[in-house]
């Protein structure tokens, strides 16, 4: 999607469930082997009383939702902020949603858009916060 096609209000979203084969890839790529996410019996003792997935597993979710539908190919982070409020566990299923929440032009070939971001479990959400992103101009296509 090109930034002149986008509008204040669109949401794009993916579902996900989070399986135990995930963390461990996420532990062994991030290099975060942290117990509470790799071993059950560590984990049980733990506050949170079983293995929960990594919080930046679930954030790069909304990486995926930015880079592949809203806005799509071409979109470039520039900045993000998250709360994580709640764990996800193995088993989980996130829905990760990215809404529109504010269009601003620049001067140079890519428009800038400001998302809210979600992910949740149910009715629970574990992960908010704001993206900025930087988006092609349709513009810049034929250059």
């Amino acid at each position: 999607m090109y930034f002149e096609e986008l509008a204040v209000g669109q949401s794009a979203e993916t579902v996900r469930v989070v399986t135990h084969d995930d963390i461990v890839a996420f532990a062994q790529v991030s290099g975060d082997r942290n117990a509470v996410h790799l071993d059950a019996e560590y984990a049980a003792r733990s506050a949170f009383k079983g293995v929960i997935a990594h919080g930046m597993l679930s954030a790069s979710f909304i990486s995926g939702v930015l880079g592949t539908k809203l806005p799509g190919e071409g979109t470039i982070y520039t900045s993000q902020s998250l709360r994580f409020l709640a764990p996800v566990r193995p088993g989980d299923t996130v829905v990760t949603c990215v809404t529109v929440k504010e269009i601003r032009p620049t001067a140079k070939s890519r428009g800038e858009v400001l998302c809210l971001t979600t992910s949740r479990v149910g009715e629970v959400i574990v992960i908010e916060g704001e993206a900025t992103v930087l988006v092609p101009k349709f513009s810049r296509k034929a250059a």
